[in-house]
């Protein structure tokens, strides 16, 4: 590759400033929200991740790509991320397992790599100013072209893209002699979520998001785990209204977007983080234990336990704030005992991430069996 020039990429942010860098692989445009992520490793697992549709991803550790992509490190069939972009990028990649370089591979689903941006100090203008969009073109197109195609891009507040990821029909993912039986409600799942409940013994249905409550109960399930996903829960209502309707129907476990969704069919409210918790390494507290665990996050909106909208219909004074984030003290997780009920904003089945909150699958495992006999 000696000699071999790259082309001059834009990248682009709300209110006109943007950044120059290159083209790593093909020239490819696009755009979507910016979020920043922390995590030094892992990328394979974040681009395949379906909670990131929609958003250009920010790298903060500065050295990308060195390991390239191997056959296994998925956590879905496809890339989701608009766009990556990294400070210094790494085409000669060095592992034992790696098939194809990172560039090749997110290209390959029609998005771009860009590098030679400082990315720390974006993701400085991120903290201070709050989300932006961003858009990705080649320098030649124009400062002008690149504007328009900009404003032209959706906001994420307000934004459904669950019809996105979601399954399309009813799948199973079974194992021998299971102690339990967990239907997942596919809003954006990852395959280590399904990988975790196997490992506790359960058979699993992952079924779309729409499924009515009729649909998910005749799947069977000791309990219902309402998963990770992308977008603005706000612009769910129905499948709010088909979470009311299975409260107290079958023991329910939400994770991230399902944390945010099963709040709503609780009675609360939902905002959006000026700036979201993306990365590896948030600091979450279990205000029952104190133990403080090291989480994965990647979200940009939150649950607002001060604002309850429904508590005739729903009541939900007796749900308990469980979890909160020491960086910011925002709400972390929540549990209701009587409705058998309870979900974290981070990712328990982290990959990427630090294991520290496996433990959950265990706790609904006990809940739904509990339920089960008792």
């Amino acid at each position: 590759m000696t000699g071999f020039k790259k082309e001059k990429a834009i990248l682009m942010f709300d209110g006109g400033i943007y950044y120059e860098g290159f083209y790593e692989g093909k020239i490819i445009e696009s755009g979507g929200e910016a979020i920043f992520n922390t995590a030094m490793n892992g990328y394979q697992e974040l681009i395949t991740d379906p909670s990131y549709n929609g958003q250009v991803v920010i790298m903060t550790y500065p050295m990308i790509g060195n390991y390239g992509i191997n056959d296994t490190d998925f956590e879905s069939d496809r890339v989701w991320i608009s766009g990556l972009v990294a400070k210094n990028y790494v085409q000669n990649f060095s592992h034992h397992a790696a098939s194809k370089n990172l560039a090749e591979f997110i290209n390959s689903y029609g998005h771009p790599v860009i590098s030679g941006i400082d990315t720390r100090h974006i993701t400085i203008i991120l903290r201070d100013g709050g989300q932006s969009n961003v858009y990705i073109a080649p320098k030649e197109a124009g400062i002008g072209y690149i504007k328009n195609r900009l404003a032209a891009l959706p906001k994420m507040e307000g934004l459904n893209l669950v019809s996105n990821v979601s399954t399309k029909s009813v799948y199973e993912k079974s194992i021998d002699s299971p102690d339990f039986r967990v239907t997942v409600i596919d809003y954006g799942v990852k395959f280590n979520t399904l990988r975790c409940l196997n490992a506790v013994k359960a058979d699993v249905a992952v079924v779309p998001h729409n499924f009515s409550k009729k649909e998910i109960l005749a799947t069977e399930p000791d309990g219902i785990l309402l998963s990770n996903g992308p977008g603005d829960p706000k612009t769910m209502p129905e499948e709010v209204e088909t979470l009311k309707s299975l409260l107290g129907e079958k023991p329910i476990f939400g994770i991230c977007l399902g944390h945010q969704l099963l709040s709503l069919a609780l009675g609360f409210d939902t905002y959006k983080l000026k700036f979201g918790h993306h990365g590896i390494n948030q600091p979450v507290k279990n205000l029952k234990t104190g133990k403080v665990e090291i989480t994965s996050q990647n979200h940009g909106f939150c649950v607002n336990l001060n604002n309850n909208n429904n508590v005739k219909a729903n009541p939900s004074n007796d749900t308990k704030l469980t979890h909160i984030n020491l960086n910011d003290n925002t709400v972390e997780g929540i549990k209701n005992d009587r409705l058998k009920a309870f979900s974290v904003q981070y990712h328990p089945e982290s990959s990427p991430g630090p294991r520290d909150s496996r433990g959950l699958f265990s706790e609904f495992k006990e809940l739904c069996l509990n339920a089960k006999t008792g």
